[in-house]
């Protein structure tokens, strides 16, 4: 039996370049096999989407002190509100609106010269970023609700 979880979308962000950190977007147009419209980490690979949640930014922002701490500044392009991602795995679907993900990487190497990092002594993307592949593509925006699929 499939176990569901349900979460909401509080950012959707995008970056033109990659190795920055992303901004926040009205929304987010997916496409099936590349990604994200417009995002520098679209492409025909594994890492097309990145998810966070807004739950870790915010255990973040505790530790950061006075360093403000944005969405997208993990350089993640949907931030989640609800959902606890330390729970994923490899395989499982995540479904927001019309639009289906696959998880394919759980966590990644954190670029050097990170500024939360430098700062915080710690980044939370090669822990918790969930990375996943565009499966059905579609439009995304903050309110929209999704739910997570074990299996």
């Amino acid at each position: 039996m499939m176990s569901n979880l349900n979460f909401s979308i509080e950012s959707v962000n995008i970056s033109e370049k990659k190795g920055t950190q992303k901004h926040p977007v009205p929304e987010i147009e997916c496409i099936p096999g590349s990604g994200i419209k417009g995002d520098a980490h679209a492409g025909p690979w594994h890492r097309q989407v990145s998810l966070l949640a807004a739950e870790s930014i915010d255990l973040m922002r505790k530790k950061a002190g006075t360093l403000e701490i944005k969405p997208g500044d993990f350089a993640e392009n949907i931030v989640t509100r609800g959902i606890d991602w330390k729970k994923a795995q490899i395989g499982g679907k995540i479904v927001i609106d019309q639009v289906a993900l696959e998880i394919t990487q759980i966590g990644k190497e954190c670029h050097t010269g990170c500024t939360i990092s430098n700062t915080v002594g710690e980044c939370i993307m090669p822990k918790e970023g969930i990375f996943a592949r565009v499966l059905r593509g579609g439009k995304i925006h903050a309110g929209n609700s999704g739910y997570y699929s074990f299996g």
